[in-house]
This record gives structure tokens, C-alpha cells and sequence, in this order.
């Protein structure tokens, strides 16, 4: 499964404008439902920005980025080698439709920003992905734009997800409550459901 690359880069390492700003109000709500120990795995960590940022603000976790093609996990060891972090793993090569995952548990997995921009097939396996890697009462915390009952909660919303069917048909936002029913047939419970800036929810799903 590919995704779309940012386009900002330095060398190996890309660089996300909407990551700098939207890393620090997402760390705020990980720093509240995430476990206080054990491996956070985070599924398309794209430039690498977010979990460094992650692993700096949050030193009591271990962070295992993941990426499914090459320039993006250069991109995540560049940032990594200039953050110099001691509790953040060397990236893994993972896709999300090819499993078993290369990794046997974590007490947390973490996407940010993916499912609107691969098909639902990828949405299906990450929500199964995890079900298989998490332990008992462990979190999957997606992020990004959501439609609430087949509609769009923003008029900005509706344009960015014409814009993503304009260059993949299979890509769009989202109905968050398609996302549960998925994640109910996989083992976890009701979400938890945390507006956010700029019209994207953080939504924290816990295996039953």
C-alpha cells in the first residue's frame, strides 16, 4: 500500500507543515490515554516528525515508527538520527495489508492521518492488524478527518475529500461510524471521541 509523499524535504528527510502544527495537540490527548510503559506502535509514520516529537515529550514509552516504502523510512531515521532518542526504534518496513505484522505485540497502536489516504481495504487491515498485536486492553488511537453520520462536519472537510477522490477514487474521509462497526467486528469497544483543531477528531478505541 503506498501513500501520497509530503513534498517538503531536505535531503532524506521530508517535512510536514500540518505535522508541526498539529504534533503538539495530538501528544496532549496521547499523553492522557496512553499506558504509562510498553511499545506504541505507530502504523504510516510518515516524515518521521510525529514520532520523534512522541518520543521526546513522552520518554516513559517506546516508539516503533513504521512505514511502507523506502523514502519514508529514510526520511523517519534522518529525523531520527538528528533527535537522538534512546526510547524510539529503528523504523520497520510495514504494510498494513500484508500480515501477519512484523511485530508480535504492543500495548498501543497509533495511525495518524492513513486512512483517508489509502483505500478501505487498508482501513479494514490496520483495524484487524491491530487486533492481533495488541494486548488485553490495548489502544488504537486513529486521527484526521471523519464524516459523523454521511456527513461532513466542516465545508473544508467536503473540499479536502473531493480533492483526495479527485487524485485516488479509492481514497476519502471517512464515516466514523463504518470505522466502529469494523473495529466492533475486531474486538474493541465504543470509542472515545476527542475534537481537535482544525476540524479532525482523535478517535481512541479500546480491545475488549
Amino acid at each position: 500500500m503506498r501513500r501520497a509523499t509530503p513534498a517538503g524535504r531536505v535531503g532524506d528527510r521530508f517535512a510536514s507543515p500540518s505535522a508541526e502544527r498539529n504534533k503538539d495537540p495530538i501528544s496532549g490527548i496521547l499523553k492522557d490515554v496512553l499506558p504509562r510503559e510498553g511499545l506504541v506502535l505507530e502504523i504510516g509514520s510518515g516524515t518521521g516528525q510525529h514520532v520523534v516529537h512522541f518520543g521526546r515529550v513522552m520518554p516513559h514509552l517506546t516508539w516503533q515508527p513504521s512505514e511502507c516504502d523506502a523514502s519514508s523510512l529514510r526520511s523517519i531515521a534522518q529525523w531520527m538520527a538528528e533527535a537522538d532518542l534512546q526510547n524510539v526504534r529503528s523504523p520497520l518496513l510495514l504494510d498494513v495489508m500484508e500480515q501477519p505484522w512484523p511485530i508480535s505485540s504492543a500495548a498501543a497502536v497509533v495511525s495518524l492521518n492513513m486512512i483517508h489516504i489509502a483505500p478501505w481495504s487498508a482501513t479494514e487491515a490496520l483495524i484487524r492488524g491491530a487486533q492481533h498485536v495488541l494486548s488485553e486492553r490495548g489502544l488504537l488511537f486513529l486521527y484526521g478527518p471523519f464524516r459523523r453520520d454521511g456527513r461532513h462536519t466542516a465545508d473544508s472537510n467536503e473540499a479536502f475529500d473531493r480533492s483526495l477522490r479527485l487524485r485516488n477514487p479509492a481514497w476519502g474521509v471517512r464515516d466514523l461510524e463504518e470505522v466502529t462497526r469494523i473495529a466492533s467486528a475486531h474486538g474493541f469497544g465504543t470509542p472515545a471521541i476527542h475534537e481537535m483543531p482544525a476540524n479532525n477528531l482523535s478517535i481512541v478505541f479500546a480491545k475488549r
